[in-house]
């Protein structure tokens, strides 16, 4: 399996890797997802999960309002500033928690909970007590359950913090993007590094033991000097946990973006050279890489997984919480149960519809094929772990490695090839990501991308590119 070794420049690897190419928040993917999943699958996948009463499970609720959208957001939010329509969604949302439990009559242990959006924020403190407490009836918290809540810092107020703590809520996280000015005009998403400092220490106060920041590389009228400040910044807040993001620029999804600027947007040169910064800045502060985008202190739970290769990773990102089964409630959430993938409907009308009937709001999903699940194992160790153990893989699925990836390995190791590139290493024994690899992980797990290969060239781009 080795490879000659071949050193091609960046601009060479830019060249042949930059390309539309998925994040791997599942495999397969969302685009795989088809109407032909029903409400009925899915609720014969919760009967499923309730037999294993003793597992915890993971649950995802998705609030999905926001008074302004910004132009690089790529989620499912609703823009509107009368609170009567949010009122009502949350109303279906404590119905979907209740319809949620009566089928999960035995499986009640929660070992970790998110709620995104949208801006959960956007709803008043006492809201947000109603919505917890929905969920505290009816499922019971494990006593190192993650519950975490994402936050914004223009419209999350002391006494929304003092309460979410007191609910229970031990993680929050944040947005910030970029703090140069230039940039955050230009994607509608101004917050100035002293409210964003304000909300991190009030957050500290009232005894949040984790907190996360979200950035995003690639956005209009980034350069080197201003990113570079901005991460000086961020280091002197100290977060917990980092997200660097790249831009996914996807207008024909999303029609927002065509609102920005397109000859302000970073080229793949500046976006890898963005990143590259990324790395250096936080690795020099001390902090431990994490997956291909997430940073975090060595005393952080991701970090002490990342040295024992047993992180994971589901929707809500990367976790050491081993719960093999999430639930989502709101519109667009995206429950992973027993060997499925299950999307509820992304429009108000339907949802509501649905609910009003005593449905679960499904719209489409997939069964893994046995195919999948071996696939997504491969996948989940290499976006992970840098790292896939072949002889365990082959001991837990019961398959010779070789015969089953011959074309994947072929792929990976010929006279071109991400191992003659330096982006891996391959032995009969492992398959290893080296550290320039990391930068393009992404197109490594590609390769072991069964209906990927399978499509042809679609007109149009589905995914974001992969730098």
């Amino acid at each position: 399996m080795s490879a000659p070794v071949g050193r091609p420049t960046t601009a060479e690897l830019l060249a042949r890797y930059d390309r539309p190419g998925p994040r791997y928040t599942s495999y397969p993917t969302a685009v795989e997802f088809h109407p032909g999943f029903t409400e009925q699958d899915y609720r014969e996948r919760l009967a499923a999960a309730d037999a294993q009463a003793d597992a915890p499970l993971s649950i995802y609720a998705h609030l999905p309002f926001c008074e302004e959208r910004c132009l690089y957001c790529g989620c499912n939010v609703v823009i509107t500033k009368h609170r009567d329509v949010a009122d009502r969604y949350l109303e279906h949302v404590m119905r979907e928690v209740d319809l949620l439990a009566r089928h999960l009559p035995r499986r009640r242990r929660v070992s970790q909970m998110h709620w995104g959006g949208g801006t959960p924020t956007y709803y008043p403190p006492a809201d947000l007590e109603r919505l917890f407490n929905a969920l505290a009836q009816r499922f019971t918290f494990t006593d190192d359950a993650e519950i975490g809540i994402e936050v914004d810092p223009r419209v999350t107020s002391e006494a929304h913090v003092a309460a979410l703590r007191r609910l229970g809520f031990n993680r929050i996280s944040m947005g910030v993007q970029d703090f140069a000015p230039e940039v955050q005009e230009a994607v509608h998403r101004v917050q100035s590094y002293e409210l964003t400092r304000a909300l991190i220490e009030r957050s500290r106060a009232e005894g949040f033991h984790s907190v996360n920041i979200d950035l995003i590389y690639g956005l209009p009228y980034q350069s080197a000097a201003g990113f570079g400040r901005t991460l000086e910044q961020v280091v002197t807040l100290r977060p917990e946990r980092v997200a660097v993001y790249s831009f996914a620029y996807v207008p024909w999804i999303k029609a927002h973006m065509k609102h920005i600027p397109t000859d302000a947007l970073p080229d793949a040169t500046l976006k890898l050279g963005l990143l590259a910064l990324t790395i250096d800045a936080f690795t020099r502060a001390g902090y431990r890489q994490i997956g291909m985008d997430h940073f975090a202190l060595p005393e952080d739970e991701l970090a002490r997984a990342t040295e024992a290769r047993t992180l994971h990773r589901n929707f809500m990102g990367y976790t050491v919480q081993t719960a093999r089964d999430m639930v989502a409630l709101g519109i667009s959430g995206i429950g992973d149960i027993q060997g499925a993938y299950a999307q509820n409907v992304k429009k108000l009308p339907e949802y509501y519809a649905a609910l009003d009937e005593g449905r679960f709001p499904i719209e489409r999903g997939i069964t893994l094929e046995v195919d999948d699940v071996v696939r997504r194992h491969v996948i989940t160790n290499l976006m992970c772990n840098f790292h896939l153990d072949v002889r365990e893989l082959e001991r837990r699925f019961d398959l010779s490695f070789r015969d089953a990836f011959a074309t994947e390995l072929a792929e990976l190791t010929d006279a071109d090839s991400p191992a003659s590139h330096g982006l891996i290493e391959v032995t009969p024994e492992a398959i290893e990501v080296t550290p320039l690899g990391r930068l393009f992980v992404r197109n490594v797990c590609m390769v072991f991308d069964r209906r990927l290969r399978a499509k042809a060239t679609p007109e149009r781009p589905v995914f974001s590119r992969t730098v």
